[in-house]
């Protein structure tokens, strides 16, 4: 089989490293290295069990992109909420986690591995822009956020998610069968559905409030009965006898969120990319120096010596 290119959702992977490891875990000046470790460990399991070809850390240069906010401003909304204003579902980037992201940034760097972005656009549209332009390669998106489902293909080169959710060791692979099973889809378009579904049902997490009424089975069907979101509305606009009165009245009473869904909830596919690096996994350390210097000064022992053990062309550790 063909190596695949490996994308990385990587805040995704960072945020839930920060969470999945104690902050006992420093460096020696005390700061917390959790994170870094966490991600930098999960790097190395990506290259040792995937074999990948090619691996590039997808990151978010805004994670609340303005084209977003304005066609719906409470996207994402109490991700910046203040405190006391908040309330209970509120979310925070914990202060003790955002000083780790440079230091993932400078190893990712040190060992030569690349990392994209693309201003004013998030990791998730990134990846679907590198995913989009691979033609010829598989490619494997790993992530703990379902939206990426919506990536999967079979054609021209196959698309599939591996699903962290509940880390590395249960992880799942999930293509266009897979999601379309898990959700009652199509087969056939399973991954683009799966984003019709995810405007129909929305997602308090993100700040969309998709049609009330409507829940994830109902929109599946939906979506299965008519091929499309856009078809989907144009049948109940002409009171189509497969959208029951309820759901029609729902959709007309959802237009104004409708109108902007597909904005908002599809990911881009033309994002303006820029690499750090080319995407192909090295053999070795760019920098080997730069590496050791970063696993003594944070403390990162094993897991850099885990990471560079997996780097195809490993001859030993400058970590030593």
């Amino acid at each position: 089989m063909t190596a695949p290119l490996v994308l990385l959702d990587a805040a995704s992977l960072y945020f839930r490293s920060y969470f999945a490891l104690p902050e006992s875990m420093t460096a020696p000046d005390g700061t917390p290295v959790n994170a870094v470790r966490g991600f930098t460990d999960t790097v190395a399991r990506v290259l040792t069990d995937r074999r990948p070809a090619g691996l590039v850390a997808c990151l978010d240069a805004d994670w609340r992109p303005e084209f977003r906010v304005r066609a719906l401003p409470s996207y994402k909304a109490h991700r910046v909420a203040e405190p006391a204003e908040s309330g209970p579902d509120a979310e925070e980037v914990p202060d003790t986690l955002t000083p780790q992201v440079p230091i993932i940034l400078e190893l990712l760097e040190a060992v030569g591995l690349a990392t994209a972005e693309a201003e004013g656009y998030e990791a998730d549209d990134v990846i679907s822009t590198l995913a989009t332009r691979e033609r010829t390669r598989p490619v494997e998106v790993v992530t703990g956020d379902r939206d990426l489902f919506q990536l999967v293909r079979h054609t021209p080169s196959p698309v599939s998610v591996i699903y962290v959710g509940k880390g590395w060791a249960k992880a799942e692979v999930l293509g266009p069968d897979e999601v379309a099973h898990r959700y009652a889809l199509p087969t056939d378009g399973a991954g683009p559905a799966y984003a019709d579904m995810a405007m129909l049902r929305g997602d308090p997490s993100d700040g969309l409030p998709g049609v009330a009424g409507i829940g994830e089975k109902t929109a599946a069907k939906l979506i299965s009965r008519f091929g499309s979101f856009e078809s989907l509305l144009k049948a109940a606009a002409t009171g189509h006898r497969d959208v029951p009165p309820r759901a029609r009245k729902a959709l007309a009473e959802a237009a104004d969120y409708l109108a902007v869904a597909p904005l908002v909830v599809r990911v881009a596919t033309d994002a303006p990319v820029t690499a750090t690096a080319g995407e192909s996994v090295p053999t070795g350390p760019a920098d080997p120096e730069w590496v050791k210097e970063l696993a003594e000064r944070y403390n990162l022992g094993g897991s850099v010596t885990r990471l560079l053990a997996a780097l195809p062309g490993h001859t030993g550790s400058p970590t030593s």
